[in-house]
């Protein structure tokens, strides 16, 4: 398992590694000790899956505000998704900033988040599932979000949106 700093104060590429035989492979998919060696000491909680019918698919983009802020290590278990983390920590060196990520399966990549920062993705494929490993308990009056088109950010999708829910037309603009 390599893990790999990007251009987010604390968000890390981490690229695992299977051991393939006749049967099959074993992938690990995180270790919370190479975590805390790359600066996060905290542990997660709770895991969930997003299964999402249709490609163009947007989630996003979501967080969860103190006092009870997640970290997220996010992971494709089928299809394929562009993964985005955006930078909204007020006096974080990369406010406002953004980075994509392609996660499949097949690449075998996750990305992994620490808390304030806000998340989103969007399906590349029919029938994508995304598998989340989160730090705090769901604490839905304290969920948050920008909205996924913001000009601040100006994020790059990689292609035209095909379902995005109410809630996530509604999020405000990082300026606000």
């Amino acid at each position: 398992m390599k893990i790999q700093p990007t251009r987010i104060d604390g968000v890390f590429l981490i690229e695992q590694t299977s051991a393939v035989d006749d049967r099959g492979s074993f992938t690990e998919v995180y270790q919370l000790r190479l975590l805390a060696e790359h600066g996060w000491h905290g542990s997660f909680v709770r895991s969930a899956l997003s299964q999402n019918h249709h490609r163009g698919t947007m989630r996003g983009l979501h967080f969860q505000r103190s006092p009870h802020p997640e970290a997220k290590l996010v992971i494709c278990v089928s299809g394929s998704l562009y993964d985005v983390v955006a930078d909204v920590r007020p006096g974080s060196p990369t406010f406002g900033q953004w980075e994509g990520f392609e996660l499949t399966p097949e690449n075998r990549r996750a990305v992994f988040l620490p808390e304030g920062v806000a998340h989103g993705f969007q399906t590349l494929a029919d029938d994508t599932t995304v598998h989340y490993h989160l730090s705090d308990y769901y604490a839905p009056q304290l969920g948050d979000g920008v909205r996924w088109d913001d000009p601040t950010l100006a994020i790059q999708w990689p292609i035209p949106p095909t379902v995005v829910s109410d809630q996530d037309r509604r999020w405000g603009l990082l300026s606000r």
